[in-house]
């Protein structure tokens, strides 16, 4: 496989004497879906929160393409190219797409009043690009489906160029047409090149967007593979026991 976009090498977090993560690993390549999957209390969202920033890690070593990177704070992550769309999606639901798209980051003139018109442009041009089919551009977001809502936070994070894009339950809630079109998305985001992590509690969903399966228990890692070589019932025994089934 190519170099990793990505790798957590024997990651430690703890909380005072609690090991919420101990001694973990995780690559992510180029154009690659890594499903991370785990009970509650696994540590899966503690890692997560490590690579994007929310926690500083206790121990281990974080490598962006080849070469050590320190990640204290949210900042750091998103200014290596590391993006993460958390499960209620963090939209401003009375504000259209483009200004979901530009929320914080917006974009000023040369005399620093908002360019709507070149943030409107981009939105645009993103959208196509990512959802060719989507057209509601000036309604709302709290108007939008469940899916297309999922469209405009992916595109949030690849107008600020995301290299990896952390998704978590990404198709909660959504029936599914709507699955489908994440799918599709999900897809779309491969054929460019993001890493993209999946955390998720359902299974099918996993073995249908993933290429690879990490699970974790207890803060540590059980298993890393491709989902061709394991079943579900494999996984959830896994996840259940946190050993590795016999033949």
């Amino acid at each position: 496989m190519s170099q990793p976009i990505v790798e957590m090498r024997q990651i430690c977090k703890r909380f005072g004497g609690v090991h919420a993560v101990e001694d973990m690993n995780l690559a992510v390549y180029p154009g690659e879906v890594l499903g991370l999957l785990g009970h509650n209390g696994a540590g899966k969202s503690t890692l997560i929160k490590v690579l994007s920033g929310a926690f500083p890690l206790d121990s281990g070593q974080i490598i962006m393409s080849g070469e050590p990177v320190r990640i204290e704070n949210p900042r750091d992550a998103k200014q290596l190219g590391i993006e993460t769309i958390y499960q209620t999606l963090a939209l401003a639901d009375n504000l259209a797409t483009p200004a979901n798209i530009f929320f914080g980051r917006e974009l000023v003139n040369q005399f620093g009043m908002l360019d709507e018109a070149r943030m409107e442009h981009a939105a645009i041009a993103l959208m196509k690009r990512l959802n060719p089919n989507f057209k509601n551009f000036h309604a709302a977001v709290a108007r939008l489906s469940g899916g297309q809502r999922q469209s405009v936070a992916i595109a949030r994070t690849l107008q600020f160029n995301a290299k990896v894009i952390i998704m978590d339950e990404p198709t909660a809630a959504l029936g599914p047409q709507e699955t489908r079109m994440v799918g599709n998305l999900i897809n779309n985001l491969k054929a460019e090149g993001v890493g993209i992590i999946i955390i998720s509690h359902d299974l099918h969903d996993v073995f249908e967007l993933a290429d690879r399966i990490s699970v974790m228990k207890n803060g540590r890692h059980v298993w890393t593979g491709a989902v061709t070589d394991v079943s579900k019932d494999d996984v959830l025994e896994m996840i259940i026991l946190g050993s590795v089934p016999t033949a």
